[in-house]
């Protein structure tokens, strides 16, 4: 020990600990004048900067860095020993509208080693409504059409529930939906008490997604109520409550106000649940929580850490015990960052978020498909995604390590800084009365169209890249089948055979007995006034390059071939490459066929390949040296060929753009242009749009 100590001071000797200030002050001398807070601090749309170090002393101040895994505010995970016997769910959702071909993906995922069934219901259902009632679009879009027994006899059909946790996002029809479920164990003798679960209601995340509900808020919160003293008196062990905070996360919301509005949703829950007599206990129990996860991986890890501190003050603050009452949080990759274009590359993106939401300690989560934005998924798609659970858990070995995040003090800080802003959110949902309040005064939606704003055009600007789709664009690339889906006549079909049961039961108090009968879930459910209110869109960040991809593909169709841009490279471009390559692509991401193979040195022969080519957008590209010498010669020369032709040049003008305007130059491209404006300008003017 003695020697090792002897070590020990050398080492300290020879190699001094510096202060933050020695350390800024050496940074500042390497950037020789460049501002420090504008190159090495990163702004955030949570609203704090993110610093270029972080150090022990960030963790001073903050008590839940001392927490032990499984106790105190649950920052560290809602279990003592992590997931080293209880791995996180496999929960994927299944999303097919028939029953049958429900019933084929719930027995693949089960043989695939899934824990848990994930179905989501059509909208038509999660508002309680027969097919026969509800719009085309709203029955069996994305989700189960369930309206009477026999469809969940179709699709439950060979599946044990005694073994398999069942999952259903059921929107405002949760109550009818557990009594359905309920009819479907008495018929096949099966004891409620075994199955576990959720029979998720949220109508606040259904109005807020699809802009109304068939019954007002008030009483489909009512209505769960009456579900949680039910399942509460029979001690099921299935929760009642969904918090979805993917409809906010989705819309391009920041973590903090997903976060925020998510905590403010639960908390409405909590007031109208209380208030019809039913524990505060009993209402935490019966909440399953949803998020999003993005690719931002470290803000992913933190924000999942800060909901269960929040929710634990929460309870606190409602005097319950919140140490009894861990969050259980279902996580959900995004579909913010998802693409049509280059869709293969969603296998990488939801991997690294399934990794986030790993390291954060999620209790249940769905990775998407690659092909969940485009298509429903198939075999290979949903295998796919099934299978970065298990690389996750037994390659990765993530279920060894107890909190992995636990300690950096990176991530201690984040967690500390998404929860304050988070909250500070939820106050302001608060003084506007609540969350229902806030979304019927338009507030939580105008909060996030700002951040939605800010977000596409940094999109559009390509700061905020979208790996193939605004940067990275593979020309070549073949879109993938899309296996349209005729929703109108599913519509048809399920109404025509759900309309014949109608009037054939007394629909009365007992549902469970009235769905054994054959009564529809709109029978069961019943009307009342109605709901609406502005709704809260999904959108992706992909989406305005992915129009201007679509507007190339129809060219092409309708002409035989993409919409030609002409590279007029000056000069041997190895010179320039870094800005040839860069333009190329700046092009690319938009369905441009940038004709650049050549390297021209004869005035002559560029004018003669550019009008041979066809195209009517010209970009000369080359080095500014060459700019200075050659660059209105040209301009005149490709002007003098065709006047019609719009010239561009690659690069900043600089004092020069005058000078080359009156040459001919039309426009220039460089970093500082907005490249989504620029292509649907360029569309425009040669017809593409």
């Amino acid at each position: 020990m003695t020697a090792i100590s002897e070590i020990e001071k050398d080492l300290k000797a020879t190699f001094p600990a510096h202060s933050y200030e020695q350390w800024k002050k050496a940074a500042e001398a390497l950037l020789k004048g460049k501002p420090f807070e504008k190159l090495l601090v990163t702004p955030t749309y949570e609203g704090f900067d993110l610093q270029p170090i972080f150090r022990k002393d960030d963790l001073d101040a903050l008590q839940f860095a001392k927490d032990l895994p499984g106790a105190g505010s649950y920052v560290r995970g809602s279990q003592p020993i992590g997931g080293f016997r209880n791995r996180w769910k496999i929960s994927q959702e299944l999303p097919f509208g028939e029953a049958a071909e429900l019933n084929k993906a719930i027995k693949r995922e089960i043989a695939g080693g899934a824990d848990e069934i994930n179905i989501v219901l059509d909208i038509a259902s999660q508002n309680g409504m027969d097919p026969d009632g509800a719009a085309e679009g709203e029955v069996g879009g994305c989700g189960f059409s369930l309206a009477t027994l026999a469809d969940l006899e179709v699709a439950l059909d060979g599946v044990d529930l005694t073994t398999t946790s069942i999952f259903i996002q059921a929107g405002a029809s949760g109550c009818a939906v557990m009594s359905l479920l309920c009819a479907y164990c008495k018929k096949h003798h099966i004891d409620c008490l075994t199955l576990t679960g959720c029979v998720g209601s949220d109508p606040i995340g259904l109005a807020m997604r699809s802009g109304k509900l068939s019954s007002t808020l008030e009483k489909s919160i009512s209505d769960i109520a009456d579900q949680i003293q039910c399942m509460s008196g029979c001690d099921c062990n299935m929760s009642s409550l969904y918090v979805d905070g993917n409809v906010f996360h989705n819309s391009g919301s920041s973590a903090v106000q997903e976060l925020g509005f998510t905590i403010a949703s639960s908390v409405e829950y909590l007031k109208a649940i209380t208030e019809k007599g039913v524990s505060i206990e009993d209402a935490a129990n019966s909440m399953r929580f949803g998020f999003g996860v993005g690719s931002n991986y470290f803000l992913e890890v933190a924000k999942l850490r800060a909901a269960r501190m929040l929710w634990a003050r929460v309870l606190s603050a409602w005097g319950a015990s919140y140490e009894d009452l861990p969050m259980h949080i279902h996580a959900r990759t995004s579909t913010w960052n998802k693409t049509v274009i280059d869709p293969y590359a969603n296998m990488l993106r939801v991997t690294s978020e399934a990794f986030s939401a790993v390291i954060g300690g999620c209790d249940s989560m769905h990775v998407g498909p690659f092909d969940e934005v485009v298509r429903l998924p198939d075999e290979f798609s949903s295998r796919i995604a099934r299978n970065i659970h298990y690389i996750l858990a037994e390659e990765c070995e993530l279920t060894r390590v107890i909190d992995p995040a636990g300690g950096s003090y990176y991530i201690e800080w984040l967690t500390d800084q998404v929860a304050q802003k988070a909250w500070e959110w939820f106050q302001k949902v608060e003084a506007e009365g609540g969350l229902i309040a806030a979304l019927r005064n338009g507030f939580v939606q105008g909060a996030i169209n700002e951040v939605y704003e800010k977000r596409i055009a940094n999109v559009k600007k390509r700061r905020d890249v979208i790996v193939g789709t605004n940067q990275y664009p593979n020309s070549t690339e073949t879109p993938i089948e899309t296996r349209a889906i005729d929703y109108g006549s599913f519509k048809s079909e399920r109404a025509a055979a759900v309309s014949a049961l109608k009037g054939k039961v007394e629909v009365g108090e007992k549902c469970v007995d009235a769905f054994i009968e054959g009564a529809t879930l709109g029978e069961v459910v019943g009307s009342c006034d109605s709901e609406e209110i502005q709704p809260i869109t999904s959108r992706r960040g992909a989406e305005p390059f992915e129009q201007l991809r679509n507007a190339a593909r129809v060219y092409i169709e309708k002409n035989g071939h993409a919409p030609k841009l002409f590279q007029a490279n000056w000069g041997p471009s190895r010179g320039y490459r870094l800005r040839a390559d860069w333009t190329s692509a700046f092009y690319q991401v938009g369905g441009f066929d940038v004709l650049n193979d050549k390297d021209f040195e004869d005035v002559d022969g560029m004018v003669s390949a550019l009008k041979e080519s066809g195209a009517k957008v010209a970009v000369i590209t080359s080095s500014d040296a060459v700019y200075a010498e050659k660059l209105e010669e040209l301009a005149k020369a490709v002007k003098a060929a065709d006047d019609s032709i719009y010239v561009i040049v690659a690069g900043a003008p600089g004092d020069k753009e005058e000078a080359w305007r009156v040459a001919g130059v039309d426009d220039f491209v460089n970093v500082r242009v907005n490249n989504h404006a620029m292509l649907s300008m360029l569309f425009e003017k040669i017809g593409v749009l």
